[in-house]
């Protein structure tokens, strides 16, 4: 009775103060719309990297889709489809593929989206993400035909081309103008120029409290009926307003008093508490669980050593992480895959000696690694409550086999653009950090941001790893459906060994929305196309 107690006077006094917050917050074009064709949103972080192809970070992915196009979109089956192309011809032996843009494409500035904007955007991305360097591995070239068809051409075949070109994880696949694309890789674009369903209101950008969004009235969606992030793009609102919240009392009073129409990741502390308020429904949008994960930096001790590695998976127990990021058991699962447990590819082979920590284990090989006490930087943030929380239960698992942690906190936007940084820790670099990535993200090991192994060329913490290199690559090329369970469990049973991160659990992540509004999506990340406000 205290807890629910002070979680209502909690909600009462930011009720108290949201309101004039949004206030203040409004701009001029808002009051100029109907009051139910503007969508305002309490995402879960906010918005400091524009380019999806440059960042992997979810605030960014979302932000993407709202303004770029790929080429194929997955559907709630993680299936892909058609999207900006209306027509594929493969030659019989798949290595030759043909590509035509569906017509009356144009970007925000008018111009006309053409195949030269496509193969500069898929080089760009193939040099970044985890599903484009795959696809790159096995590209011999990449040509314009004309204006709207253009020509992928492999140096052996492989059957996920359209899923990888419709890839909704890691950095996407975003379709840019060609003069944006051409853009150093290892530099960010700033410019905000798409063809997508929505257009970025840069006037009324104001880092760290709103980012607005301005329907395209020249877009022509697909006709076929909404499903996943594929189908028709049918916007039925005017704008959608992100504003941020940081703090999770704050948005559920603003939901609760509608200042907000729907909070994209409610605090799971904070949900028995809206479930009961009147006219709020709390929802799941994306049928796998997400995964939350322990991420080591393999470039600098103690983690360059696996033993220190597997110190961390001996170390942590999956079910304190979950409790205190996600509270209620019904939201949250031990799952040692790193594939997603109830996912099409969840194996745990030979990982089930985890799943209970051994702290004489883990204080043994910390030591046979070399480490002698040094500092340990862990970078954090409570902007996210549930990754500022695992990353206190980290620290405090972490110390009890010796290890002298330094959790950094700072916001969200500080903490992803300290990531990339390969410096060493005490100069402005890292040893750890808590996150967590959507199950379309890391059910496959060709999406898997995470288990991408290559080293200079995978995800931040860059594992270097050349046999679970060749273990992912046997699982792309399997030919039959026995020898792809062979090759994913061999590769799981290396990635156990190798831990480039440590599966802190699954999630299920809700959302909460007022109930006039309808129409969410189920996909991979939220979406707010085809969505209604009553």
């Amino acid at each position: 009775m205290k807890t629910r107690h002070l979680a209502s006077l909690l909600l009462a006094g930011a009720a108290f103060l949201c309101g004039g917050m949004a206030a203040a917050q409004t701009g001029p074009q808002t009051a100029a719309s109907p009051a139910n064709r503007v969508l305002r949103v309490a995402p879960h972080a906010d918005l400091r990297t524009l380019d999806p192809v440059f960042a992997s970070i979810t605030i960014t992915r979302m932000h993407g889709l709202m303004i770029y196009e790929t080429l194929f979109a997955w559907d709630n089956q993680l299936n892909p489809q058609p999207q900006m192309v209306d027509q594929v011809e493969t030659a019989a032996d798949n290595l030759t593929w043909n590509f035509r843009l569906r017509e009356g494409l144009k970007f925000h500035d008018g111009q006309p989206v053409t195949s030269r904007d496509v193969v500069a955007s898929l080089k760009r991305w193939m040099a970044r993400d985890t599903v484009g360097v795959k696809l790159a591995e096995y590209t011999a070239s990449l040509e314009v035909i004309d204006e709207r068809r253009f020509a992928l051409r492999l140096s052996k075949p492989m059957g996920l081309v359209p899923f990888a070109l419709g890839s909704a994880t890691g950095q996407i696949p975003a379709i840019m103008r060609e003069s944006d694309a051409t853009t150093e890789p290892t530099r960010p674009v700033t410019e905000t120029i798409g063809s997508g369903p929505f257009r970025f209101n840069r006037g009324e950008w104001r880092s760290g409290a709103r980012i607005v969004y301005d329907r395209n009235p020249d877009y022509v969606p697909r006709a076929e009926p909404p499903n996943g992030l594929a189908g028709g793009r049918v916007v039925k609102l005017d704008r959608v307003e992100w504003h941020i919240m940081p703090d999770p009392a704050t948005a559920a009073a603003a939901l609760q008093t509608g200042e907000i129409d729907l909070w994209e990741q409610p605090s799971q502390d904070l949900i028995p508490v809206i479930r009961r308020s009147r006219g709020i429904a709390v929802e799941r949008y994306a049928s796998l669980a997400n995964q939350a994960m322990l991420r080591p930096n393999h470039l600098h001790p103690p983690f360059n050593d696996p033993r220190a590695r597997l110190a961390l998976a001996y170390a942590t127990d999956q079910g304190d992480f979950m409790a205190a990021g996600y509270g209620d058991e019904q939201w949250w699962k031990r799952c040692g895959s790193f594939f997603i447990c109830g996912g099409p590819n969840g194996t745990e082979a030979g990982a089930t000696g985890y799943a209970t920590p051994n702290l004489e284990r883990a204080r043994s090989l910390l030591a046979e690694s070399g480490y002698k006490g040094e500092r340990v930087v862990m970078i954090s943030s409570h902007d996210i409550p549930a990754i500022g929380r695992m990353a206190e239960v980290a620290a405090a698992s972490l110390q009890k086999i010796g290890l002298n942690v330094d959790l950094q906190f700072a916001d969200w936007g500080n903490v992803t653009s300290r990531q990339p940084r390969r410096d060493p820790p005490d100069q402005g670099g890292w040893n750890l950090f808590v996150t967590t990535a959507s199950g379309g993200t890391m059910q496959s090991p060709v999406t898997n941001i995470g288990t991408n192994s290559a080293c200079e060329r995978a995800w931040a913490g860059w594992p270097c790893d050349a046999e679970a290199e060749r273990l992912r690559n046997a699982v792309v090329d399997a030919v039959d459906e026995a020898g792809r369970k062979a090759a994913l469990d061999a590769l799981h049973a290396r990635l156990a060994v190798s831990q480039p991160y440590r599966v802190l659990g699954q999630f299920d992540q809700p959302y909460a929305r007022r109930s006039n509004i309808s129409g969410v999506l189920n996909a991979p990340v939220m979406v707010f196309w085809n969505i209604e406000k009553n």
